[in-house]
């Protein structure tokens, strides 16, 4: 224990490393390429891609439909995964820059003030939230400039995808307000700060388990029970499935709920003890991305069939993508 303490450097460099790989342009490393024939050659096209994707979305943006709505999305999606991931980063790297602590120690959740993580934690909300707003005004504007039509919508699925973002804040805000008062010894109104707390995180929770199935995946879980019992599909799925059997449909819609609730957990005070053991936070965090990776299998199946066979109405497209790189390229 002592020498990861004392070589804490080491990680910390390699982050560093990886970044500096993942920004620079192409071009600082032609000189390498050329001394080993190409082999060193790195992608650029993808970086490219991803780069300007996250400049994008970073501020909440969001492409129009032929310039890769849908990636940024997706990208936006993701981001709110590695919520917690980011806020830990920052804590191991005020961690690493303050005196008298390591970022390879035990972690110091007050590190950097008691505000600032939980913001961090709540940006990738507030970028899905902004998108999602942004979508509802797309709608509106083009109802007023080709006239109210009942097929495409009035933009109402937007506000409710939105409000689903908006259900974390309270969660995240209450998380803080409780780490807080255990810090200072103040258990006045402890009970119904926690009541609430808990009431938030299955608010978040259930809302969000309930879009993954019923609006991110395209499922009739939720619908009507006609709806649900079509005898053209199975049980609360769909007629077209990519994934021929349904109980791989049923595993993971059982899987997101669990997931999902075990990823909201992790802003709890009462848990602390168990982010602290070794690996704890890790093996939760690893879930969530896990958990989010099969999420956008299940997502582009359904934007496929969406773009295929048909969109439903007020709903967000894939569109054409058109590959232009140089477009693409960070400033």
């Amino acid at each position: 224990p002592s020498l990861v303490l004392r070589y804490e450097l080491l990680p910390a460099s390699y982050l560093l490393l990886l970044l500096i790989l993942f920004v620079l342009p192409t071009g600082s490393f032609r000189w390498l390429g050329s001394l080993s024939n190409g082999a060193y050659k790195l992608s650029h096209t993808g970086r490219y891609r991803t780069l300007a994707v996250l400049k994008r979305v970073s501020v909440g943006g969001l492409a129009e439909p032929q310039d890769g709505r849908f990636g940024d999305i997706l990208m936006a999606d993701v981001l709110t995964s590695y919520a917690k991931v980011l806020g830990d980063l920052f804590v191991a790297l005020c961690m690493f820059f303050a005196s008298g602590k390591s970022s390879t120690g035990m972690p110091d959740r007050g590190c950097g003030g008691r505000v600032l993580v939980p913001l961090i934690i709540a940006v990738p909300s507030v970028i899905r939230l902004r998108q999602c707003l942004i979508e509802f005004l797309r709608v509106r504007e083009s109802n007023r400039k080709m006239g109210d039509d009942p097929t495409r919508g009035w933009g109402g699925q937007h506000l409710a995808n939105a409000a689903k973002y908006a259900s974390a804040f309270p969660v995240i805000i209450l998380s803080a307000l409780q780490r807080e008062k255990m810090a200072r010894g103040d258990w006045i109104g402890e009970v119904g700060l926690y009541r609430l707390w808990v009431f938030s995180v299955f608010l978040n929770s259930l809302y969000s388990f309930y879009w993954d199935v019923a609006k991110d995946w395209d499922l009739t879980l939720f619908s009507s029970e006609n709806e649900r019992s079509d005898p053209e599909h199975a049980w609360g799925l769909r007629r077209i499935l990519y994934f021929r059997n349904p109980i791989f449909y049923y595993f993971v819609i059982g899987l997101d709920l669990v997931l999902r609730c075990t990823w909201s957990l992790k802003l709890s005070p009462h848990l602390d003890h168990f982010n602290d053991l070794e690996g704890g936070i890790f093996t939760i965090e690893v879930l969530e991305v896990f958990r989010r990776w099969v999420w956008v299998f299940f997502r582009v199946e359904a934007e496929w069939l969406r773009n295929n066979r048909g969109p439903a109405p007020d709903d967000v497209l894939l569109g054409d993508i058109h590959r232009r790189d140089d477009e693409d390229r960070i400033d």
